[in-house]
């Protein structure tokens, strides 16, 4: 791809893990207007549940994470905040009907793995009482290798989880020095041996666009996991958000890698895993022939939620727990309050810790499954949209923003194969599949919101 594309299209775009973006919730959404919500979610399609828990704690920050995270706590204040969590899961689970099925629990943060796995075992079980679940459902947690023996991860595998994101971001220790991470604190092969013992299924988390990282680093690192064989393996981009989250400021003075330095990371990584029988998915995750996340790409099925990409097996609607958990229905999106003692004392005041959301027009849950269908798939036929809503191709395209014109300088540009049916991608146009997205988002039209730049 040439240079001027790159520096042409490279300017800041939502990153679509929902739509609307998260920085267009809006604080006037009250605990009624969750209620409310969870009412229709109960008849609406998808019929799957999906629960999502927040633990919010870290050992220590990473000074490249834009996640809502906390410093560990006293001991009395993390007890109150997993008890604060089992209150709020028995102020929402009877409201959900018991006809339908558990497809995914999924535990993020934050650091999950603070917690005593006794502990998380508790919560996935009061989460599963109750409730059927599909046939193997996903209960995932995502993982801090630097502080965990192999009695843990042995624990955890008793614990109800049977998929583990292992967070190594770079096997490079002068890297992750950098970023103020630790390495793994056993080696990863023997966290692979227990896991694969219990049949778990593993993903291996990656960051490329941190300081010190080049060419011949990453290389290394991820040819490390190649050997390992991961079942799924991410390659994040590194979102340099400082307005967010401050502590990115200290990796300006590190140095960050160019936006060519950083494509070429991620198109090295590519070329190794494809050549090693990955598959690219989406933006950012590679996963086997076999996997179905492959396999429902290949059939134009691919969903997203804020668990990550999910097929329509696997997809429900998403109810979050703990501090700043965001929910994800048909009709809304819900956030919790972002301060863990207001958290905590809402709940122990019986109250929803509801801080901000946002209620989906009809329009724009049209706009939302145009661009979900985008970004997950590479590819949006005008015809499937209109089916799934009962509308016509004219109700369709007035509820998106179609500009032909902007289409045009794409097709022109080799981005995308632009006809009359609907919208694909080009191999060289995946890269920048966020702004054709932002292209055909209303919301984008004369916005103030401020975003991260695709590479």
């Amino acid at each position: 791809m040439e240079k001027s594309i790159i520096d042409k299209y490279n300017i800041p775009v939502p990153r679509y893990t929902s739509y609307p973006p998260a920085n267009f919730f809006e604080e006037t959404f009250t605990s009624n207007d969750y209620l409310h919500a969870i009412e229709d979610s109960n008849s609406s399609q998808p019929s799957h549940i999906s629960f999502y828990i927040h633990i919010p704690f870290c050992r220590h920050m990473c000074h490249y994470c834009g996640c809502n995270s906390f410093p560990m706590m006293k001991q009395e204040n993390i007890d109150r905040y997993v008890q604060a969590l089992f209150k709020e899961i028995d102020m929402v689970k009877p409201l959900l009907d018991k006809n339908r099925k558990i497809a995914q629990i999924h535990y993020g943060g934050g650091t999950p793995t603070v917690l005593p796995v006794v502990v998380l075992k508790e919560i996935n079980e009061k989460l599963l009482e109750g409730f059927e679940t599909i046939e193997n459902p996903e209960i995932a947690i995502e993982c801090h290798p630097g502080y965990l023996d192999e009695a843990y991860w042995r624990g955890l595998t008793q614990a109800h989880f049977n998929r583990f994101s292992l967070g190594i971001q770079d096997f490079n220790e002068e890297v992750l020095k950098g970023v103020n991470r630790r390495p793994s604190l056993v080696p990863v092969e023997d966290i692979f041996n227990i896991l694969r013992d219990a049949n778990a299924r593993i993903n291996m988390d990656f960051i490329y666009g941190l300081p010190l990282q080049s060419v011949e680093s990453f290389t290394q690192s991820i040819k490390k996991a190649i050997q390992l064989k991961p079942d799924r393996l991410v390659t994040f981009s590194y979102a340099h958000v400082p307005w967010v989250s401050k502590r990115q400021l200290i990796l300006e003075k590190l140095g960050l890698p160019s936006s060519e330095l950083k494509k070429e990371l991620f198109e090295t990584a590519s070329s190794l895993l494809t050549e090693a029988g990955y598959h690219l998915i989406g933006m950012d995750h590679f996963v086997k022939q076999d996997d179905e996340l492959n396999i429902a790409v290949h059939h134009k099925q691919l969903h997203r939620n804020f668990q990550g990409y999910c097929t329509r097996r696997t997809t429900g609607q998403v109810y979050a727990f703990g501090v700043t958990g965001i929910g994800q229905l048909s009709s809304a999106y819900i956030q919790n309050c972002k301060n863990i003692e207001e958290y905590i004392q809402t709940i122990e005041e019986s109250k929803l810790p509801i801080f901000k959301g946002y209620k989906l027009s009809n329009n724009e849950q049209i706009a939302r499954f145009v661009i979900e269908a985008l970004m997950c798939n590479y590819a949006i036929y005008w015809e499937d949209a209109c089916q799934y809503f009962g509308i016509t191709k004219e109700q369709l395209l007035q509820a998106i923003h179609y500009d032909e014109q902007k289409l045009n300088e794409f097709k022109l540009d080799g981005l995308i194969q632009w006809r009359q049916s609907g919208i694909e991608m080009t191999e060289e146009g995946k890269l920048f599949v966020r702004n054709i997205a932002a292209s055909l988002d209303p919301l984008m039209v004369n916005t103030t919101k401020r975003f991260s730049k695709p590479v």
